[in-house]
Protein backbone atom coordinates (compact mmCIF):
# COMPACT_ATOMS: atom_id res chain seq x y z
CA UNK A 1 0.00 0.00 0.00
CA UNK A 2 1.40 3.41 -1.01
CA UNK A 3 1.07 6.43 1.28
CA UNK A 4 1.42 9.99 0.02
CA UNK A 5 4.02 12.22 1.68
CA UNK A 6 2.64 15.74 1.82
CA UNK A 7 3.90 19.20 2.73
CA UNK A 8 2.50 20.19 6.15
CA UNK A 9 0.02 23.05 6.42
CA UNK A 10 1.97 26.29 6.14
CA UNK A 11 1.44 29.26 8.49
CA UNK A 12 -0.98 31.95 7.29
CA UNK A 13 1.83 34.40 6.58
CA UNK A 14 3.79 31.86 4.48
CA UNK A 15 2.65 31.43 0.86
CA UNK A 16 5.01 28.64 -0.18
CA UNK A 17 8.11 26.73 0.91
CA UNK A 18 11.24 25.12 -0.48
CA UNK A 19 12.39 21.53 -0.12
CA UNK A 20 15.72 21.80 1.71
CA UNK A 21 16.98 18.22 2.12
CA UNK A 22 15.78 14.70 1.48
CA UNK A 23 17.23 12.50 4.23
CA UNK A 24 16.16 9.33 2.37
CA UNK A 25 16.34 8.23 -1.25
CA UNK A 26 13.99 5.91 -3.16
CA UNK A 27 14.50 2.35 -1.94
CA UNK A 28 15.67 3.36 1.56
CA UNK A 29 14.04 1.86 4.64
CA UNK A 30 12.07 4.30 6.78
CA UNK A 31 10.88 3.89 10.35
CA UNK A 32 7.63 5.37 11.60
CA UNK A 33 8.08 9.04 12.68
CA UNK A 34 11.61 9.13 11.20
CA UNK A 35 12.31 12.48 9.51
CA UNK A 36 12.27 12.00 5.72
CA UNK A 37 12.59 15.54 4.41
CA UNK A 38 13.25 19.09 5.66
CA UNK A 39 11.10 21.86 4.19
CA UNK A 40 12.28 25.44 4.57
CA UNK A 41 9.91 28.40 4.87
CA UNK A 42 10.62 32.11 5.26
CA UNK A 43 10.70 31.63 9.02
CA UNK A 44 11.33 28.04 10.09
CA UNK A 45 12.43 24.61 8.86
CA UNK A 46 9.63 22.04 8.97
CA UNK A 47 10.59 18.40 9.52
CA UNK A 48 8.31 15.91 7.74
CA UNK A 49 8.23 12.49 9.48
CA UNK A 50 7.21 9.18 7.97
CA UNK A 51 3.56 8.37 8.75
CA UNK A 52 4.30 4.62 8.71
CA UNK A 53 7.27 2.26 8.50
CA UNK A 54 8.25 1.04 5.04
CA UNK A 55 10.43 2.15 2.16
CA UNK A 56 10.54 5.44 0.29
CA UNK A 57 8.98 4.55 -3.05
CA UNK A 58 9.32 7.80 -4.98
CA UNK A 59 10.44 11.42 -4.69
CA UNK A 60 8.18 13.71 -6.72
CA UNK A 61 9.84 17.05 -5.88
CA UNK A 62 13.63 17.34 -5.62
CA UNK A 63 15.62 19.51 -3.21
CA UNK A 64 15.28 23.17 -4.16
CA UNK A 65 11.76 22.84 -5.53
CA UNK A 66 9.10 25.33 -4.45
CA UNK A 67 6.05 23.63 -2.94
CA UNK A 68 2.70 24.54 -1.40
CA UNK A 69 0.90 23.36 1.70
CA UNK A 70 -0.52 19.82 1.42
CA UNK A 71 1.25 19.25 -1.92
CA UNK A 72 2.28 15.63 -2.53
CA UNK A 73 6.08 15.44 -2.73
CA UNK A 74 6.72 11.68 -2.42
CA UNK A 75 5.32 8.22 -1.85
CA UNK A 76 6.00 5.66 0.86
CA UNK A 77 5.36 1.91 0.47
CA UNK A 78 3.93 0.84 3.79
CA UNK A 79 5.39 -2.23 5.51
CA UNK A 80 7.93 -3.04 2.79
CA UNK A 81 11.62 -3.54 3.49
CA UNK A 82 14.54 -2.17 1.54
CA UNK A 83 15.92 -5.65 0.83
CA UNK A 84 12.73 -6.66 -0.94
CA UNK A 85 13.06 -3.78 -3.38
CA UNK A 86 16.78 -3.96 -4.09
CA UNK A 87 17.58 -7.70 -4.15
CA UNK A 88 17.22 -7.81 -7.97
CA UNK A 89 19.30 -4.68 -8.35
CA UNK A 90 22.18 -4.64 -5.88
CA UNK A 91 23.42 -1.19 -4.91
CA UNK A 92 26.83 -0.12 -6.09
CA UNK A 93 29.63 0.24 -3.58
CA UNK A 94 29.47 4.03 -3.86
CA UNK A 95 25.70 4.09 -3.43
CA UNK A 96 25.95 1.88 -0.36
CA UNK A 97 28.51 4.23 1.16
CA UNK A 98 26.39 7.26 0.35
CA UNK A 99 23.26 5.66 1.85
CA UNK A 100 25.16 4.71 4.98
CA UNK A 101 26.41 8.25 5.28
CA UNK A 102 22.99 9.75 4.60
CA UNK A 103 21.43 7.59 7.33
CA UNK A 104 23.94 8.78 9.94
CA UNK A 105 22.28 10.91 12.61
CA UNK A 106 25.63 12.53 13.45
CA UNK A 107 25.81 14.38 10.12
CA UNK A 108 24.08 17.67 9.35
CA UNK A 109 21.78 17.85 6.27
CA UNK A 110 24.41 19.79 4.30
CA UNK A 111 27.09 17.18 5.07
CA UNK A 112 24.75 14.30 4.19
CA UNK A 113 23.96 15.94 0.86
CA UNK A 114 27.64 16.37 -0.06
CA UNK A 115 28.49 12.83 1.03
CA UNK A 116 25.65 11.38 -1.04
CA UNK A 117 26.46 13.48 -4.15
CA UNK A 118 30.12 12.42 -4.19
CA UNK A 119 29.70 8.83 -2.92
CA UNK A 120 32.13 9.38 -0.05
CA UNK A 121 32.91 6.77 2.57
CA UNK A 122 32.46 8.68 5.84
CA UNK A 123 34.86 6.32 7.60
CA UNK A 124 37.67 8.02 5.63
CA UNK A 125 36.74 11.46 6.93
CA UNK A 126 38.19 13.04 10.05
CA UNK A 127 35.94 15.50 11.85
CA UNK A 128 37.18 18.89 13.03
CA UNK A 129 33.91 19.89 14.70
CA UNK A 130 32.94 19.68 18.33
CA UNK A 131 33.40 16.15 19.67
CA UNK A 132 34.95 15.02 16.37
CA UNK A 133 31.81 15.89 14.40
CA UNK A 134 32.24 15.95 10.62
CA UNK A 135 31.58 19.41 9.18
CA UNK A 136 30.79 20.60 5.67
CA UNK A 137 34.32 22.05 5.44
CA UNK A 138 35.79 18.61 6.24
CA UNK A 139 33.89 17.05 3.34
CA UNK A 140 34.82 19.85 0.93
CA UNK A 141 38.49 19.52 1.90
CA UNK A 142 38.31 15.75 1.31
CA UNK A 143 36.72 16.27 -2.13
CA UNK A 144 39.33 18.88 -3.05
CA UNK A 145 42.15 16.57 -1.90
CA UNK A 146 40.74 13.68 -3.93
CA UNK A 147 40.55 15.91 -7.02
CA UNK A 148 44.18 16.97 -6.61
CA UNK A 149 45.23 13.32 -6.21
CA UNK A 150 43.49 12.41 -9.49
CA UNK A 151 45.28 15.27 -11.25
CA UNK A 152 48.63 14.02 -9.97
CA UNK A 153 47.92 10.52 -11.35
CA UNK A 154 47.40 11.74 -14.92
CA UNK A 155 50.12 10.93 -17.54
CA UNK A 156 52.91 13.43 -18.14
CA UNK A 157 51.50 14.37 -21.54
CA UNK A 158 48.55 16.02 -19.84
CA UNK A 159 50.86 18.56 -18.20
CA UNK A 160 51.06 20.55 -21.45
CA UNK A 161 47.34 21.37 -21.07
CA UNK A 162 47.59 23.02 -17.65
CA UNK A 163 45.56 26.24 -17.31
CA UNK A 164 47.34 29.58 -17.02
CA UNK A 165 45.93 30.10 -13.49
CA UNK A 166 46.56 27.43 -10.87
CA UNK A 167 43.38 25.60 -9.77
CA UNK A 168 41.77 26.97 -6.65
CA UNK A 169 43.38 30.41 -6.75
CA UNK A 170 40.45 32.20 -8.42
CA UNK A 171 37.56 29.87 -7.77
CA UNK A 172 33.97 31.02 -7.48
CA UNK A 173 31.17 29.36 -5.63
CA UNK A 174 27.53 30.10 -6.41
CA UNK A 175 24.84 28.88 -4.03
CA UNK A 176 21.15 29.83 -3.89
CA UNK A 177 20.14 32.23 -1.15
CA UNK A 178 18.09 30.56 1.57
CA UNK A 179 14.47 31.58 1.94
CA UNK A 180 15.23 32.93 5.40
CA UNK A 181 18.05 35.13 4.15
CA UNK A 182 15.87 36.40 1.28
CA UNK A 183 13.12 37.23 3.75
CA UNK A 184 15.56 39.02 6.06
CA UNK A 185 16.82 41.06 3.10
CA UNK A 186 13.25 42.00 2.14
CA UNK A 187 12.42 43.11 5.69
CA UNK A 188 15.59 45.16 6.05
CA UNK A 189 14.91 46.96 2.78
CA UNK A 190 11.29 47.47 3.83
CA UNK A 191 12.44 49.03 7.11
CA UNK A 192 14.86 51.42 5.37
CA UNK A 193 12.36 52.41 2.69
CA UNK A 194 9.16 52.76 4.76
CA UNK A 195 10.33 54.21 8.09
CA UNK A 196 11.86 57.54 9.08
CA UNK A 197 14.74 55.78 10.80
CA UNK A 198 17.28 57.64 12.92
CA UNK A 199 19.91 56.41 15.38
CA UNK A 200 21.00 58.01 18.65
CA UNK A 201 24.02 56.92 20.69
CA UNK A 202 25.18 56.90 24.28
CA UNK A 203 27.71 55.01 26.37
CA UNK A 204 27.46 53.11 29.63
CA UNK A 205 29.95 52.27 32.37
CA UNK A 206 29.64 48.48 32.79
CA UNK A 207 31.82 48.26 35.93
CA UNK A 208 28.88 48.12 38.41
CA UNK A 209 27.29 45.17 36.61
CA UNK A 210 30.64 43.43 36.12
CA UNK A 211 31.37 43.79 39.86
CA UNK A 212 27.89 42.47 40.70
CA UNK A 213 28.35 39.45 38.42
CA UNK A 214 31.77 38.74 39.88
CA UNK A 215 30.39 38.85 43.41
CA UNK A 216 27.31 36.68 42.91
CA UNK A 217 28.15 34.56 39.83
CA UNK A 218 28.90 31.31 41.72
CA UNK A 219 25.93 31.65 44.08
CA UNK A 220 23.60 32.50 41.19
CA UNK A 221 24.75 29.53 39.11
CA UNK A 222 24.43 27.06 42.00
CA UNK A 223 20.93 28.21 42.84
CA UNK A 224 19.49 28.62 39.34
CA UNK A 225 21.61 26.24 37.26
CA UNK A 226 22.62 28.89 34.73
CA UNK A 227 25.31 31.56 34.51
CA UNK A 228 24.46 35.20 35.12
CA UNK A 229 25.15 37.01 31.85
CA UNK A 230 24.76 40.57 30.62
CA UNK A 231 21.64 39.98 28.51
CA UNK A 232 19.33 39.61 31.52
CA UNK A 233 20.39 43.06 32.74
CA UNK A 234 19.89 44.50 29.25
CA UNK A 235 16.39 43.04 29.01
CA UNK A 236 15.45 44.25 32.51
CA UNK A 237 16.70 47.76 31.77
CA UNK A 238 14.83 47.81 28.45
CA UNK A 239 11.55 46.69 30.03
CA UNK A 240 11.73 49.31 32.79
CA UNK A 241 12.50 52.00 30.21
CA UNK A 242 9.65 50.86 27.95
CA UNK A 243 7.27 51.31 30.88
CA UNK A 244 8.41 54.93 31.19
CA UNK A 245 8.24 55.64 27.44
CA UNK A 246 5.24 53.76 25.98
CA UNK A 247 5.78 55.28 22.51
CA UNK A 248 8.90 53.14 22.11
CA UNK A 249 6.80 50.05 22.89
CA UNK A 250 4.17 51.02 20.32
CA UNK A 251 3.81 50.45 16.58
CA UNK A 252 2.15 52.13 13.61
CA UNK A 253 -0.77 50.39 11.89
CA UNK A 254 -1.97 52.47 8.97
CA UNK A 255 -3.06 55.78 10.45
CA UNK A 256 -3.29 54.38 13.98
CA UNK A 257 -0.77 54.04 16.79
CA UNK A 258 -1.03 50.74 18.64
CA UNK A 259 0.16 50.89 22.25
CA UNK A 260 1.07 47.54 23.81
CA UNK A 261 0.49 46.92 27.51
CA UNK A 262 2.78 43.88 27.50
CA UNK A 263 6.53 43.49 27.02
CA UNK A 264 7.58 40.91 24.44
CA UNK A 265 11.23 41.46 23.54
CA UNK A 266 12.81 40.04 20.38
CA UNK A 267 16.38 38.81 20.79
CA UNK A 268 18.50 38.84 17.62
CA UNK A 269 20.24 35.46 17.23
CA UNK A 270 22.79 34.53 14.55
CA UNK A 271 22.20 31.01 13.17
CA UNK A 272 23.74 28.96 10.32
CA UNK A 273 20.65 29.80 8.21
CA UNK A 274 20.79 33.53 8.93
CA UNK A 275 19.63 36.10 11.45
CA UNK A 276 16.45 35.32 13.40
CA UNK A 277 14.68 37.25 16.16
CA UNK A 278 12.87 34.84 18.51
CA UNK A 279 10.63 36.48 21.08
CA UNK A 280 10.97 36.36 24.87
CA UNK A 281 7.43 37.00 26.08
CA UNK A 282 6.15 38.85 29.18
CA UNK A 283 9.65 39.92 30.19
CA UNK A 284 8.25 42.17 32.92
CA UNK A 285 7.18 39.04 34.81
CA UNK A 286 10.51 37.22 34.49
CA UNK A 287 13.39 37.15 36.95
CA UNK A 288 17.01 37.49 35.85
CA UNK A 289 17.35 33.69 35.99
CA UNK A 290 14.16 33.19 33.92
CA UNK A 291 15.45 35.61 31.30
CA UNK A 292 18.85 33.87 31.09
CA UNK A 293 17.18 30.45 30.74
CA UNK A 294 14.73 31.74 28.12
CA UNK A 295 17.46 33.33 26.02
CA UNK A 296 19.62 30.20 26.19
CA UNK A 297 16.71 28.00 25.12
CA UNK A 298 15.88 30.25 22.17
CA UNK A 299 19.54 30.41 21.12
CA UNK A 300 19.87 26.60 21.15
CA UNK A 301 16.65 26.19 19.17
CA UNK A 302 17.84 28.79 16.68
CA UNK A 303 21.19 27.03 16.22
CA UNK A 304 19.47 23.66 15.68
CA UNK A 305 16.73 25.06 13.43
CA UNK A 306 14.01 24.09 15.91
CA UNK A 307 12.33 27.47 16.41
CA UNK A 308 8.58 27.47 15.80
CA UNK A 309 6.60 30.11 13.92
CA UNK A 310 5.01 31.19 17.20
CA UNK A 311 8.42 31.75 18.79
CA UNK A 312 9.42 33.98 15.87
CA UNK A 313 6.17 35.95 15.72
CA UNK A 314 5.31 39.17 17.53
CA UNK A 315 7.69 41.16 19.66
CA UNK A 316 7.39 44.86 20.50
CA UNK A 317 11.09 45.77 20.73
CA UNK A 318 14.36 44.15 19.62
CA UNK A 319 17.76 43.84 21.29
CA UNK A 320 20.77 42.94 19.17
CA UNK A 321 24.20 42.33 20.68
CA UNK A 322 26.92 42.78 18.07
CA UNK A 323 29.43 43.03 20.89
CA UNK A 324 29.72 39.26 21.07
CA UNK A 325 31.36 39.41 17.64
CA UNK A 326 33.59 42.37 18.55
CA UNK A 327 31.51 45.22 17.12
CA UNK A 328 32.43 48.53 18.77
CA UNK A 329 29.60 50.58 17.25
CA UNK A 330 26.81 50.06 14.70
CA UNK A 331 23.47 51.47 13.53
CA UNK A 332 20.96 48.60 13.86
CA UNK A 333 17.97 48.47 11.50
CA UNK A 334 14.43 48.43 12.89
CA UNK A 335 12.57 45.10 12.85
CA UNK A 336 9.13 46.01 11.35
CA UNK A 337 6.46 46.61 12.52
CA UNK A 338 8.36 47.53 15.68
CA UNK A 339 9.36 51.15 16.20
CA UNK A 340 12.80 50.79 17.77
CA UNK A 341 15.79 48.48 18.23
CA UNK A 342 18.63 48.64 20.74
CA UNK A 343 22.17 47.73 19.73
CA UNK A 344 24.65 46.60 22.39
CA UNK A 345 28.37 46.52 21.63
CA UNK A 346 31.78 45.39 22.79
CA UNK A 347 32.80 46.29 26.34
CA UNK A 348 36.19 47.97 26.10
CA UNK A 349 38.46 49.64 28.66
CA UNK A 350 38.70 53.37 27.95
CA UNK A 351 40.09 56.39 29.87
CA UNK A 352 37.18 58.37 31.32
CA UNK A 353 37.02 61.61 33.31
CA UNK A 354 35.48 60.90 36.73
CA UNK A 355 35.27 63.74 39.30
CA UNK A 356 38.11 65.57 37.59
CA UNK A 357 40.35 62.50 37.43
CA UNK A 358 41.11 60.05 34.64
CA UNK A 359 40.03 56.46 35.31
CA UNK A 360 40.17 53.36 33.12
CA UNK A 361 36.63 51.98 32.96
CA UNK A 362 34.92 49.17 30.98
CA UNK A 363 32.72 51.21 28.64
CA UNK A 364 30.13 50.12 26.07
CA UNK A 365 28.39 52.12 23.36
CA UNK A 366 24.60 51.92 23.09
CA UNK A 367 22.76 52.60 19.82
CA UNK A 368 19.02 53.13 19.55
CA UNK A 369 17.51 53.17 16.06
CA UNK A 370 13.93 54.46 16.07
CA UNK A 371 11.09 55.43 13.75
CA UNK A 372 10.85 59.23 13.88
CA UNK A 373 7.26 59.07 12.63
CA UNK A 374 6.24 57.81 16.06
CA UNK A 375 9.12 58.58 18.42
CA UNK A 376 10.45 62.11 18.80
CA UNK A 377 14.04 62.99 19.63
CA UNK A 378 13.20 63.79 23.25
CA UNK A 379 11.65 60.38 23.87
CA UNK A 380 14.41 58.48 22.06
CA UNK A 381 17.25 60.20 23.89
CA UNK A 382 15.46 60.00 27.26
CA UNK A 383 14.75 56.31 26.69
CA UNK A 384 18.42 55.61 25.99
CA UNK A 385 19.52 57.67 29.01
CA UNK A 386 17.10 55.65 31.15
CA UNK A 387 18.75 52.41 30.01
CA UNK A 388 22.19 53.89 30.69
CA UNK A 389 21.25 54.94 34.22
CA UNK A 390 19.70 51.56 35.06
CA UNK A 391 22.73 49.66 33.82
CA UNK A 392 25.16 51.91 35.65
CA UNK A 393 23.20 51.48 38.89
CA UNK A 394 21.67 47.96 38.69
CA UNK A 395 20.26 48.28 42.21
CA UNK A 396 17.60 50.53 40.69
CA UNK A 397 16.36 47.55 38.65
CA UNK A 398 15.63 45.71 41.92
CA UNK A 399 14.08 48.74 43.68
CA UNK A 400 12.10 49.88 40.61
CA UNK A 401 13.23 53.49 40.99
Amino acid sequence: MSIEIKVPDLPESVADATIATWHKQPGDSVERDEVIVDIETDKVVLEVPAPEAGILEAIMEDAGATVLGQQVIGKLKQGAKAGEETKDKPASNGEAKADAAADSDDLSPAVRRLVAEHNIDVSKLSGSGKGGRITKEDVEAFIKGAGQAKTADKPAAAKTELPLVAPGERDQKRVPMTRLRKRVAERLLEAKNTTAMLTTFNEVNMKPIMDLRKQYQDIFEKRHGIRLGFMSFYVKAVVESLKRFPEVNASIDGDDIVYHNYFDVSIAVSTPRGLVTPVLRDCDRLSLADIEKGIKELAIKGRDGKLTVDELSGGNFTITNGGVFGSLMSTPIINPPQSAILGMHKIQDRPMAVDGKVEILPMMYLALSYDHRLIDGRESVSFLVSIKELLEDPTRLLLDV
